[in-house]
C-alpha cells in the first residue's frame, strides 16, 4: 500500500507564504497523476493543483498565481508552494495521487492563515 504523507502546514499571517511537501513510500510520482486538494471547515474537498506525470499542471481560479505545485521524482515528493497567502486559504491540505481505478491520500496538514 503507497502512503502519503504531507509535511510543510502551520499557522501564517495574511501574506505570507508556505511550502507543503508530499513524499510518497514508492515511486508513483513519475507515473501517475498527483494534486493537492484542500477542505475548509463546513466546506467540500476542493481541488487546488494537479500535475500529471507528463507534466501538464492545473490550478483551481481561488489560487491561481499564488501557488506553484511541482514535483520531484528522485525524491518521491510533490510540493506545493504557496504565497500571498489568505485567510480564506484556511484549510486542511491534503495531496493525492490516482490511476486507472485506484487512488492514494495523505493524511492531510492543517494551514491556518491569520488576518
Amino acid at each position: 500500500q503507497v502512503q502519503l504523507v504531507e509535511s510543510g502546514g502551520g499557522l501564517v499571517q495574511a501574506g505570507g507564504s508556505l511550502r507543503l511537501s508530499c513524499a510518497a513510500s514508492e515511486s508513483i510520482f513519475s507515473r501517475n497523476a498527483a494534486g493537492w486538494y484542500r477542505q475548509a471547515p463546513g466546506k467540500q474537498r476542493e481541488v487546488v493543483a494537479i500535475i500529471t506525470s507528463s507534466g501538464y499542471i492545473n490550478y483551481s481560479d481561488s489560487v491561481k498565481g499564488r501557488v506553484t505545485i511541482s514535483r520531484d521524482n528522485a525524491k518521491n515528493t510533490i510540493y506545493l508552494q504557496m504565497n500571498s497567502l489568505k485567510p480564506e486559504d484556511t484549510a486542511v491540505y491534503y495531496c493525492a495521487a490516482w490511476g486507472a481505478g485506484y487512488d492514494y491520500w495523505g493524511q492531510g496538514t492543517q494551514v491556518t492563515v491569520s488576518s
